[in-house]
């Protein structure tokens, strides 16, 4: 493995182009390992064959790292936007409608938790502030929207990523076997995996390895639960300055709440206009599921070789406790609310 990373960083083939490829090469054994063996699946296997591998190219991190950061980034959004093409605007805004009783008890049950806990494990206010959009948002991405929202510390931002990328990995091994030993069905576990995992990929690699029906309802349901950015990023913005006393910069300009809205969820619906349309042919919808879950088994291997062991065992005690607190009391949150609903 160190010499093919070698060769491929040293002139053979471009920087990106090598990242990319080991990601590719890990997502396509694990994809196979995943016919073999369903019941666990190409994402588990690809996100725990990049965290085994992650040691062996750390030191060729900067080498690797455009290309993996190709395979989680756009590799990971263009398999969410394929995966519309075999849902239905109806079905969208149902399932959207249906899950906001579960998320925003889900959300409103995380965040109070991260404010209580956090100030008793004593852990720094902007820390726990990203532990806890973290995990009852959309992970990192909600991690990145906030950081500037609160004027975040660098260090603060790192300790928030490792410490929900544990609990994403976490989630995806085991939240599907806990899903069979409670008999979830399809929809009752998309609608557990979108509510109580963190990111993006790790909800559909949870979701992936129930069911294709799970999958597809988990993502719609994590995709609204991903607007919930916008309110809570807007307002962190304005008890920051409040609190601190410093208005808006004259010279910045505001910050739409558009923005804070990511391209692939709009293209995702786009997708689904064009399913509801009829544009897109039935046969031609089976093939891009396919290869909508090869994009995330390869983007879940490229997480896994992206893995920093180091970082996690930095970031102490306390925030990873925080973080276990949080994410067990969503996941019970999330069960506990359907069952009731």
């Amino acid at each position: 493995m160190t010499t093919l990373a070698g060769r491929l960083t040293h002139g053979f083939i471009p920087a990106p182009a090598a990242g990319l490829g080991a990601a590719v090469l890990i997502g396509v054994v694990a994809s196979e390992l995943g016919r073999m063996v369903p019941v666990v699946g190409g994402p588990v296997f690809a996100v725990v064959a990049g965290v085994l591998l992650s040691p062996l190219v750390r030191s060729r991190s900067g080498a690797l790292g455009p290309g993996l950061a190709v395979a989680k980034g756009p590799v990971l959004q263009v398999s969410v936007v394929l995966l519309g093409a075999q849902l239905s605007l109806g079905e969208v805004l149902t399932a959207g409608a249906a899950s906001l009783p579960v998320m925003l008890s889900t959300l409103t049950v995380c965040l109070t938790l991260a404010w209580a806990v956090g100030r008793w494990l004593r852990v720094p206010a902007d820390l726990r502030t990203l532990i806890g959009v973290g995990t009852g948002i959309c992970g990192a991405s909600a991690i990145a929207a906030t950081t500037p929202a609160i004027r975040a510390k660098s260090n603060d931002v790192a300790y928030a990523i490792s410490t929900i990328f544990l609990f994403n990995v976490a989630a995806v091994l085991i939240f599907p076997p806990l899903g069979h030993a409670l008999g979830l069905s399809q929809h009752a576990f998309g609608l557990f995996a979108g509510t109580a995992v963190n990111d993006t990929s790790s909800v559909v690699a949870a979701a992936g390895s129930y069911g294709p029906q799970a999958v597809q309802y988990a993502v719609v349901v994590k995709l609204v639960r991903t607007l919930m950015i916008i309110p809570v990023v807007l307002g962190l913005t304005f008890l920051t300055r409040r609190r601190t006393g410093t208005p808006r910069p004259t010279g910045e300009p505001a910050r739409p709440a558009i923005a804070l809205v990511p391209w692939f969820l709009v293209a995702f619906l786009g997708m689904a206009a064009l399913h509801t349309a009829g544009l897109i042919p039935a046969v031609a919808q089976g093939g891009l599921h396919q290869v909508a879950l090869l994009f995330i088994t390869i983007a879940l291997g490229a997480i896994g070789l992206s893995t920093d062991v180091p970082a996690l065992r930095r970031a102490g005690a306390r925030p990873l406790l925080l973080g276990l607190i949080l994410w067990a009391a969503v996941t019970v949150t999330s069960l506990g609310v359907q069952y009731v609903v």
